[in-house]
């Protein structure tokens, strides 16, 4: 598919507004709903964004979910009162039908964070990030550590063992639970009362999006690039930052 062939935000706006009981929408946080910030902590949420996604969830009769490398409890935090059907540290942890699925690390995980965090205090400016279940190594403070962080990442992974894989994205390197990826947890939506028989769109702004892009492309669904056009990709449409895509969700939630 070309450039010029990419599906736009009025194709998704005139898709959902025409036919809202035939789509279920799939959203990242960062990257996507979310301008990126320097660290994790740092990024806002504007205020007005929480109220207009649960209005377009209910326009889609509740066929809306987050999809994000964060914890759910980070991404409740983020969006507080609000809680959607969600996928948290990439599919590992899920909110289907109300229930709450989560991961519990044992001791041996936690001994892996504290380790890789005492290592990784040698390279000023990056941050290692504890997810609960994962653990996350930021370098966009120092991307002159890049090849650094890979090789730590790559040690702790083998020392964590087979439960654990490492997941690369955007400036930053995160060890998390095998077995899942954001497209499996699309999948699991689909198989829910409220997302069944619909077609998917999914939206996100990196590698760790590829997976649910695929799952959606291959469910006869859409899915859209947030950012660069430079990044290679498997969705069919694309849009230019997340402004545009909140832009996209005020014109949807005030239908």
């Amino acid at each position: 598919m070309t450039v010029q062939e990419l599906m736009t935000a009025d194709d998704l706006f005139e898709m959902i507004r025409s036919e809202p009981d035939r789509h279920a929408l799939f959203l990242d946080i960062d990257g996507t709903l979310i301008d990126l910030a320097l660290t994790p902590d740092l990024v806002r949420v504007p205020e007005d964004l929480a109220g207009q996604v649960e209005r377009l969830a209910d326009h889609l009769g509740g066929a809306l979910a987050l999809v994000t490398g964060r914890a759910l409890a980070d991404a409740d935090h983020l969006f507080q009162p609000l809680k959607l059907p969600a996928a948290g540290l990439h599919g590992a942890e899920l909110r289907l039908d109300g229930k709450l699925l989560l991961v519990e690390p044992g001791p041996d995980f936690a001994a892996v964070k504290e380790g890789l965090t005492a290592d990784a205090a040698r390279y000023p400016g990056v941050l290692i990030e504890d997810k609960g279940a994962a653990v996350a190594a930021h370098f966009r403070l120092a991307p002159q550590f890049e090849d650094e962080m890979q090789a730590l990442m790559r040690s702790y992974a083998e020392q964590a063992g087979p439960d654990w894989a490492l997941q690369f994205g955007k400036m930053v390197i995160e060890l998390r639970p095998a077995g899942s990826n954001k497209g499996g947890a699309l999948e699991r939506f689909l198989k829910t009362d409220a997302f069944a028989n619909r077609l998917p769109i999914a939206l996100g702004d990196d590698l760790t999006d590829e997976a649910m892009f695929a799952i959606s492309n291959a469910r006869g669904g859409q899915s859209f690039r947030v950012g660069a056009e430079e990044a290679g990709t498997c969705a069919t449409g694309r849009l230019a930052s997340p402004t545009e895509v909140r832009n996209l969700i005020a014109r949807l939630a005030a239908i």
